[in-house]
């Protein structure tokens, strides 16, 4: 038995073992389509953070924290995107090293954004519910430490997770089934007990899903109860505009986390949980900066001011 054992330098990415009509819907796009989808992720958050940049309007904690949170949409989507690319291409080319990089990378990404979502439902809790202490509470100092916090946490929690894989012995069967080296595929691997790994794991999800999720659903019942009490008409449009666009990004991100934990079992629920993974992973920062765009008037104005349309009109 301990002949089988080592720990192995290479993996291979299984990918998507799926039933034929799944794989029509799926990968009847061709190859291009998936490059297209993670250039226009880059893209439209690049976008997100020039705008910000640029504009001094969007000098706001509000935006402040915008442009942490495309910061780690990007780098949520780099970090299992273009392997999978790389795996459609050339299906047997195994992963090396980057293997456990590439664990450690997703675990901190995703860890931080469920956190700066946090931290930006707290924001608009203050400037709705304490409008008048926003300014005070909210401090440009508060700010950087908030962001700081949250990927700090990332960073360790993902170094814990790092530090319990390392050290366990892996069989000589080195096919990952994934699209990418998700910890709980990689832990199949190991020729010795995980129940520690996966205790940590589950820890992990509980303490930064449910418990940010359930901090945003606090914030928000009090947003709305807040806004119940406004008066007029415009107090109550401009409340719903400053939280509607995070909304909707916290109901893709969250909606779709929760789905593939507590989802129907129906199928081949392995195969669905990758399908949503990768929605989570692709469209999910893909669809961020339209939905900001769309639904926020603050940003399509900034559009316009930095285009040089707004000015353009006034002539």
């Amino acid at each position: 038995m301990e002949g089988n054992q080592s720990w192995i330098a290479e993996f291979i990415l299984i990918g998507f073992q799926l039933s034929e009509d799944m794989e029509l819907v799926l990968f009847d796009a061709p190859l291009w389509a998936f490059s297209l989808f993670c250039v226009l992720t880059l893209l439209g958050n690049g976008v997100i953070l020039g705008l910000i940049s640029l504009d001094p309007r969007l000098h706001t904690p509000m935006y402040f924290f915008l442009s942490y949170l495309d910061i780690a949409d990007m780098a949520y989507a780099c970090s299992t995107v273009p392997q999978m690319l790389a795996n459609l291409l050339s299906p047997a080319k195994p992963i090396s090293a980057g293997c456990i990089t590439q664990t450690f990378l997703f675990l901190t990404f995703a860890v931080t954004e469920c956190l700066l979502l946090v931290v930006m439902s707290y924001d608009r809790y203050v400037a709705i519910c304490h409008p008048l202490r926003y300014s005070v509470i909210m401090s440009w100092t508060v700010c950087v430490m908030l962001v700081v916090t949250s990927w700090t946490i990332g960073i360790l929690l993902s170094l814990v997770h790092l530090v319990l894989l390392m050290p366990l012995p892996f069989c000589m069967a080195q096919k990952i089934d994934h699209f990418f080296c998700e910890i709980m595929a990689v832990l199949k691997l190991a020729c010795t007990d995980t129940h520690i790994n996966e205790l940590m794991v589950l820890a992990g999800a509980v303490s930064v899903l449910v418990g940010p999720f359930s901090s945003v659903i606090i914030s928000y019942v009090c947003i709305f109860h807040a806004m119940l009490r406004l008066q007029s008409g415009e107090g109550h449009s401009k409340a719903f505009s400053t939280c509607s666009s995070h909304l909707f990004v916290v109901g893709l991100f969250y909606g779709t986390a929760i789905i593939m934990y507590v989802g129907p079992r129906y199928g081949n629920p392995k195969e669905q949980k990758k399908c949503l993974l990768l929605f989570h992973s692709l469209f999910n920062p893909m669809l961020n900066p339209l939905i900001y765009t769309l639904k926020n008037s603050e940003v399509k104005n900034a559009m316009k001011r930095v285009l040089g349309i707004e000015s353009f009109m006034k002539r």
